[in-house]
């Protein structure tokens, strides 16, 4: 299965350790960001992951992106390959600020440097959260059924968050195949093996079993109740991309968000359901390079 390496660590402000990595930096050395021409004008792209997932889920879209971008991804704190620990802030609030910390980091906070931001399931969340309440600014906005609109939460999902600390102390065989079983449900066709063995693994080590349940309970509908009423404000140029067959969050919201971002424009994806990424790669891809490229 393709490698996937985040080389490169941020210590937020909360003392969580990021691990992130960078594709396209022959860009900036062959001078392909910062002349005038065909690839000067392209923005730089920010991936957003969701959960339970990894940046990993991004490996196929972030190097076709590479190409004509400097593209940065991260696993979120408690997430893949970033720090999981005993107490760690991982609610979507706390996400949202270390989303600005590392725009910060890497310099695309600046009017001149703005990022395209492409989102998926609670990253949407983040993405939003960061632009609608700390001022993140964006070139673009891509969302890839998100975690936006009340009400959130599959049954299951709140059942796990409900009894963090009864589900924590399962045998870790009876962790990892409700794991395994819940991650599946995210695909429509279903996913390969190795890919779904790759999305468990981190939430089956001793840090991460408890982390598993940790991060459903510390997320609640308040976090998308603070922002919902403010998606009029956007003025972003605005791509939604939705899995018909998303059985997580229905086609349904990606209607309904599109009719309240004003300008934003909805493209649903027959065969997908949630993990569009792994469903449907190449339809994916191809909305978000021309999107990410020219905002429409």
């Amino acid at each position: 299965m393709t490698q996937w390496l985040l080389d490169r660590t941020f210590r937020s402000s909360s003392g969580d350790e990021v691990r992130w990595a960078v594709l396209g930096e022959e860009q900036d050395e062959q001078g392909g960001q910062g002349e005038q021409g065909e690839q000067g004008d392209a923005p730089a792209v920010v991936l957003l992951h969701g959960t339970p997932f990894s940046s990993y889920v991004w490996r196929g879209v972030a190097r076709a992106l590479a190409a004509r971008h400097r593209v940065f991804v991260w696993d979120m704190p408690g997430y893949g390959a970033s720090e999981m620990r005993e107490g760690q802030d991982v609610s979507l609030g706390a996400q949202a600020r270390v989303f600005g910390e590392l725009l910060a980091h890497w310099e695309l906070d600046g009017e001149a440097s703005r990022p395209a931001v492409v989102a998926h399931d609670f990253g949407g969340c983040v993405a939003l959260r960061a632009h609608l309440l700390h001022g993140a600014r964006y070139e673009r906005l891509a969302l890839v059924d998100p975690v936006a609109l009340a009400p959130w939460g599959s049954p299951t999902y709140r059942l796990l968050g409900a009894h963090p600390e009864v589900f924590g102390q399962l045998p870790p065989e009876l962790h990892r195949a409700l794991v395994r079983e819940y991650v599946s449900s995210a695909s429509h066709p279903g996913l390969h093996p190795a890919v779904l063995d790759r999305l468990v693994e981190p939430w089956c080590t001793p840090e991460g079993q408890p982390a598993f349940y940790r991060q459903i309970a510390r997320n609640d509908q308040r976090f998308t109740d603070e922002i919902q009423a403010r998606y009029g404000e956007i003025e972003l140029p605005t791509l939604i991309c939705w899995g018909a067959q998303d059985s997580w969050i229905p086609v349904a919201k990606g209607h309904e968000l599109a009719s309240r971002i004003p300008g934003s424009r909805l493209h649903v994806i027959e065969g997908a359901g949630h993990l569009v990424q792994e469903d449907a790669p190449a339809e994916l891809t191809a909305a978000l390079a021309g999107f990410v490229r020219t905002g429409r």
